[in-house]
């Protein structure tokens, strides 16, 4: 008889994701499915694409839309979770997403990362249909600003980077 492979475990053991902080997010579509961006306009974007430059406005499809609207929900849902920044590629999103205490600094009943990350995943497949991620997704606790300055970067270079590897 098979045995399924175990999934990798990426969760820190004995750690709250509901701790304020920054963290990085990587979620991805079912069977990485390319469902986000117009293709045809993003293959007529290659032409026009610097290495340097990130391309301003890709255009997403429908379902990138309904995605995107799902993520800027995300802060008018969860009471002390922000978007600090977010990019929708063709079969996946990034984001980062800071995790906050009260005014007087007291650490507030937040929702685990889980928990947010899960409700949009939800919200999102609603709308589209069907369901569309991939289970679980990557997450990455933020440490300091150096690390935080080098996702942000990474989150904005992510399309143009995507758009000239997979040129004609």
């Amino acid at each position: 008889m098979n045995e399924i492979p175990k999934r990798k475990q990426i969760r820190i053991e004995n750690y709250d994701y509901s701790t304020p902080g920054k963290y990085f997010i990587t979620i991805c579509t079912a069977n990485r499915e390319k469902i986000f961006w117009n293709p045809l306009c993003a293959n007529m974007l290659v032409e026009s694409v610097d290495e340097d430059i990130r391309p301003r406005n890709v255009p997403l499809s429908p379902i990138g839309k309904i995605a995107e609207q799902g993520i800027l929900q995300i802060s008018s849902h969860h009471k002390n979770i922000f978007v600090d920044k977010y990019c929708v590629m063709p079969d996946h999103i990034h984001m980062i997403l800071r995790v906050c205490a009260d005014l007087d600094r007291r650490i507030i009943s937040a929702p685990t990362l889980s928990t947010v990350v899960g409700s949009m995943k939800r919200w999102v497949s609603k709308q589209v249909g069907r369901p569309i991620w991939q289970k679980s997704f990557y997450d990455h606790g933020i440490r300091g600003e150096q690390d935080y300055n080098e996702i942000w970067k990474y989150i904005d270079n992510n399309p143009s980077k995507y758009i000239l590897k997979n040129a004609p």
